[in-house]
């Protein structure tokens, strides 16, 4: 099992931490069954869009990254200069804040979306729908400091 815990200063230092996991995870064969999928948790203002901000700049997306909370989820495709071979194609900002059931996700297809090995799944407020995520979803947890701009911020495989 891997556990790490991280500080995070300030909300640049956060992207800074999204765009080093985002990096790792280019350079990693995608999954062979299902998407990756990274779950984050935590409080209200806690760090998670922010998270998400760096993640996705640093998969080269230049689209403004916004929390997708009324619409669930947003798609974005992966620069080809991005991609080599057969690694991650499409990234998916997804907010569960606004889901009572898993269910509530059918109609939106999200069950092909987790079984499509090219995409990268970022899932805020995953808590929700934990128990229909893969068993190797990377967990993220998120966390005030004890300082205003302080965030902690917990990775468990």
């Amino acid at each position: 099992m891997y556990n790490e815990r991280m500080v995070s200063h300030s909300a640049l230092e956060t992207k800074k931490i999204a765009a080093e996991l985002a990096h790792k995870i280019l350079r990693q064969r995608p999954r062979q069954k299902h998407a990756r999928v990274i779950a984050l948790t935590g409080e209200l203002g806690a760090g998670k869009t922010t998270f998400v901000q760096g993640f996705a700049k640093a998969l080269g997306i230049r689209q403004r990254i916004m929390s997708p909370t009324f619409l669930i989820f947003r798609s974005y495709k992966i620069p080809s200069n991005q991609v080599t071979n057969d690694k991650a194609t499409h990234f998916y900002h997804i907010d569960a804040y606004r889901i009572s059931s898993p269910k509530e996700l059918i109609p939106l297809d999200f069950e092909s979306l987790l079984h499509t090995p090219n995409y990268i799944l970022l899932i805020e407020w995953a808590d929700k729908i934990k128990q229909i995520l893969p068993k190797d979803t990377l967990w993220i947890r998120f966390s005030h400091g004890k300082t205003p701009s302080q965030r902690i911020i917990d990775f468990r495989l």
